[in-house]
């Protein structure tokens, strides 16, 4: 099978191979010249335009967008539009919200033209162990795409699924990534709390490899985590900075919406925030409420 790959950044140029060590031919095309000549070099076709890409597929095509969520899918959607004819379709690998996704849908389905929502996860891992897709839209369409998702998935049969029509595959992936931060946030308070208890000596490297075998809360993340520990054991020039990518926010804005508590995800999503202000305002207000009813003392600042 054949298909179109629009954006080649690590986690496209690593799906494009996947697909080619499996037999398909995937032409790709990328902003950066660079990235195109990457995938050319795995075996893939490249182009320099979306309409030279949209040129060497046969119909009905098939095009894969791995460029970021909001506008860029917006705006390459608008390029390729003219470029396709009815019964082409184009898929959304990337972390698009759902209801984004929905409106897409809808509007390209008037055009007669196919869209499919695969939230992937998998990152850097996913060319050699494969990736888990789920996979939103018209059933027939995604039975016609099903020998790309079993390539890319870690076996044909698992780790990738149509779960429901379009729109239904952004919103379980955003549930996933949901559910990371609450697994995320409860190793690294645990960890932590291990770290303080300064009397027992504790080597946290050799407490998560024990963990890894056996253990009810062994996992994959389990695994990273004991990878990163043995590399950097105390973490020698990481900031405590953590970013959140968007999805976390969204989970939880669903939760509200639809009157469903997420207590730990919520939790870790402020917990993220929290790590990015270097110095918390609110922090300061509470110092200074505690001296102004107890006269407690407040501890200075260190000056810069």
């Amino acid at each position: 099978m054949e298909l179109g790959m629009v954006g080649l950044g690590k986690m496209g140029a690593y799906m494009t191979e996947r697909l080619v060590r499996g037999g398909h031919r995937v032409v790709g095309y990328d902003r950066d010249p660079a990235g195109v000549a990457r995938v050319v070099e795995k075996g893939a076709g490249g182009a320099d335009s979306l309409a030279a890409l949209v040129g060497q597929l046969r119909a009905p095509r098939a095009i894969w967008l791995m460029v970021p969520a909001g506008d860029p899918v917006d705006q390459t959607i608008a390029a390729l539009v003219p470029l396709l004819a009815a019964g082409d379709v184009i898929l959304d690998g990337g972390n698009s919200n759902y209801k984004d996704t929905m409106r897409r849908a809808a509007d390209l389905q008037t055009k007669k033209l196919n869209y499919v929502d695969v939230g992937t996860s998998g990152g850097v891992w996913g060319l050699t162990e494969g990736y888990s897709m789920m996979v939103g839209g018209d059933a027939a369409v995604v039975e016609r795409l099903a020998p790309i998702f079993k390539t890319l998935a870690p076996a044909p049969d698992k780790g990738w699924g149509r779960v429901g029509p379009a729109g239904s595959g952004h919103f379980v992936k955003m549930v996933h990534n949901g559910i990371e931060y609450g697994l995320m946030q409860a190793y690294a308070e645990g960890l932590d709390l291990m770290r303080h208890k300064t009397e027992f000596q504790l080597d946290l490297t050799q407490i998560v490899q024990i963990w890894r075998f056996g253990s009810v809360i062994r996992s994959w993340l389990l695994d990273l985590t004991g990878d990163a520990l043995s590399q950097n054991p105390k973490l020698d020039g990481v900031a405590a900075f953590v970013t959140d990518s968007g999805e976390g926010r969204w989970t939880v804005t669903e939760g509200i919406q639809l009157g469903v508590p997420l207590p730990v995800i919520s939790a870790a999503l402020d917990q993220r925030f929290r790590s990015q202000d270097p110095e918390p305002f609110a922090n300061k207000l509470l110092a200074m409420m505690r001296h102004e009813f107890g006269g407690h003392a407040v501890k200075q600042a260190a000056k810069r």
